[in-house]
């Protein structure tokens, strides 16, 4: 019996022993991870708002270039605004004005209109944050109208919770198609938004998945405008062409990487 405690004793302790001897092992492993994921956000963060020779070859243009407002002016304005957004480290920003309309610049638009594109940039959200990428826009007296690809903090902000059916979280058909299947990041890290019009079809695309797919101007995208708070606009997102929009809603939002090419 003695013998048989002695030989369970030994291996117990070899055990404890083993798993002592792994646990460093497995930090060190997470520590490797988290150095290598840093230094690939540093390699990004390297070359952003730039194109490569392949985005290069396939006909990209940027529409930010880091460092300027150049191709962007404020909604039925010859300028960009001079107050509500700024440029710092390589992002366009969008301030918070706590609701103080006179502090803020207001939504900006492409000096150019387009057609059939694709669009892609990258959206990093405040808590609470609300903004949106907005596209076939025309200008009205005060006001753009046009589609538009909700950016919002759906946990903090209110509007995620009205409209239908989740038609106003991020990465929706604003008011109009709920994202689905969509893969959100925390507040505080980059969303990467793309957007495909080719004719009438639209995509809309939340880090690296598909989650809106619509026809302009079919029977039920007619239908779902008709429901919307857009159906006193004649025709509504069939525009033959449009301005691109990033809204300012008064919430702190960063922009960067924002690029398109001409399909």
């Amino acid at each position: 019996m003695l013998i048989t405690y002695f030989i369970f004793l030994f291996n117990s302790l070899l055990m404890i022993l083993m798993t002592a001897g792994r646990q460093p092992a497995r930090q060190l492993s997470a520590t490797n991870q988290s150095n290598v994921a840093v230094m690939q956000i540093r390699a990004a963060g390297a070359e952003e708002n730039t194109l490569t020779a392949a985005e290069k070859a396939a006909a990209w243009q940027l529409l930010f270039d880091g460092k300027t407002h150049n191709g962007w002016r404020g909604v039925n304005q010859k300028t960009f605004p001079e107050q509500g957004w700024k440029i710092e480290n390589g992002e366009l920003v969008v301030l918070k004005t706590d609701g103080d309309k006179a502090r803020q610049g207001g939504d900006i638009i492409t000096t150019g209109q387009f057609d059939d594109f694709e669009l892609t940039l990258e959206a990093k959200l405040t808590a609470g944050g609300n903004s949106g990428l907005k596209y076939f826009v025309t200008e009205r007296k005060g006001s753009a109208i046009g589609l538009e690809f909700q950016l919002l903090d759906d946990d903090r902000h209110p509007d995620a919770k009205m409209g239908k059916n989740g038609n106003r979280t991020i990465g929706s058909l604003y008011d109009l198609i709920p994202a689905q299947n969509k893969k959100g990041v925390p507040v505080g890290e980059w969303n990467k938004i793309r957007l495909i019009v080719r004719q009438k079809h639209v995509e809309h695309w939340l880090n690296g998945s598909p989650v809106v797919s619509f026809e302009r101007g079919s029977p039920a995208f007619r239908q779902l405008v008709a429901e919307s708070k857009y159906k006193k606009y004649k025709n509504f997102g069939e525009a033959a062409q449009g301005y691109i929009l990033l809204q300012d809603h008064g919430d702190e939002v960063h922009f960067r990487n924002i690029k398109i090419r001409i399909l």
